[in-house]
């Protein structure tokens, strides 16, 4: 296969980074409320759900990597120009690059609403999503490798938040997980599928892959990565389920800092509004990773800076949450995203795998064929 792409290897970075920046990503706005959205559909059996979808995920990685390796350091943009043509294959990629300005803008505004309902009520949302762009603007323009470093301390600097989710527990009831099973197999698959708009983010693999040192190491780490998140979203999650009764469950839009609400600390007395801004680290990979993806997509089909792109992106991003201001708005713009990444990130990659295999088949065959006719016209001769 063709190689596209020839990267400095000033702009590499080492696999094992991979593993931070895989949880990195996944931990966004999704984890403050996505337990009502499962235990919607599987009641107490939402933990399972969580498992579930991140099997899905591993399969998901798995055939990922296995497209990605039979392309050696191209990107999936460059597959599928590979695979599709140029003009279907570049219609493919407008389609990746529209999901990542999708995907920047669900979790900008989410967390801007999340701001504005909690700690500034009466901050104009403008306000806010300027700050947040121009913080993203800043870390971009640094580069591939900045934001990998900040993908490595968004996972680190935020562990503490997992140890003060232990004070609800205080109040508990362990009977609220049982049954076990008590959901039938159709309810988990549901839930399962709910938990899609939170733990999409991994698919940025399929353009990071070629900034990979060792290629060879990276399927490990990011495998070791999934299982880490897995272990964040079903900690909260079961904490969430023996704290919280079903109806509260059901109720509440933001579980996880509903949980935080309770807790008082002797320095920190409302600690949900010191977790809710110091969760700009956390997502801000989410939104660096998103748009540097786009970016590389973009310069498939027209040469631009990333200095410029970044500007004009920002400002398209700007543009659309003045036109997305209630919270059903915002709720119809995440349940969309949740259908649409179900489909590109753990439908897709299958789809493309398997077209590359046939087109490989065919070449193979193709070459193979031509061989035999030079072989043929060398007896006859």
């Amino acid at each position: 296969m063709k190689k596209h792409l020839q990267i400095d290897p000033s702009q590499k970075f080492n696999a094992s980074l991979l593993l931070f920046t895989t949880t990195a990503v996944q931990i966004g706005v999704g984890i403050h409320g996505f337990q009502s959205v499962i235990y919607k559909e599987a009641k107490q059996d939402a933990w399972i759900s969580i498992i579930i979808s991140f099997i899905a995920a591993h399969l998901v990685v798995f055939v990922m990597f296995k497209t990605l390796e039979m392309y050696g350091s191209d990107d999936i943009f460059g597959i599928q120009i590979n695979v599709f043509g140029k003009y279907l294959g570049n219609l493919m990629n407008l389609v990746l690059i529209s999901y990542c300005l999708l995907a920047f803008f669900v979790v900008i505004r989410t967390y801007t609403e999340v701001i504005n309902v909690w700690v500034f009520p009466d901050l104009s949302t403008s306000f806010i999503t300027i700050t947040v762009l121009l913080i993203v603007i800043y870390t971009f323009s640094g580069g591939l490798r900045v934001i990998i470093g900040i993908c490595f301390f968004s996972y680190v600097l935020p562990l503490w938040i997992l140890a003060i989710l232990l004070f609800p527990l205080e109040y508990a009831n362990y009977n609220h997980v049982l049954p076990v099973f008590g959901s039938d197999l159709i309810s988990i698959l549901k839930g399962a599928y709910s938990m899609s708009f939170t733990i999409v983010g991994f698919e940025v693999l399929n353009v990071l892959y070629p900034f990979v040192k060792e290629q060879n190491k990276a399927k490990k780490y990011v495998h070791l990565g999934l299982l880490s998140t897995l272990a964040i979203y079903l900690f909260v999650m079961l904490i969430s389920l023996s704290f919280f009764s079903g109806e509260q469950l059901e109720k509440y839009i933001w579980a996880t800092l509903t949980m935080f609400s309770i807790i008082r600390l002797p320095f920190i007395e409302r600690i949900e509004l010191f977790t809710i801004c110091f969760w700009l680290i956390i997502i801000l990979p989410n939104l660096c990773l998103y748009a540097w993806s786009a970016h590389r997509g973009f310069i498939r089909m027209i040469k631009v800076s990333e200095k410029k792109f970044i500007y004009i992106f920002s400002i398209i991003i700007f543009i659309g949450t003045l036109f997305v201001e209630s919270r059903s708005q915002i709720k119809t713009i995440n349940d969309f995203f949740g259908r649409l990444s179900f489909v590109l990130v753990f439908i897709y990659p299958f789809i493309l795998n398997a077209i590359a295999n046939i087109k490989r088949l065919f070449s193979k065959l193709k070459k193979k064929k031509v061989e035999n006719r030079e072989v043929e016209s060398e007896n006859a001769e």
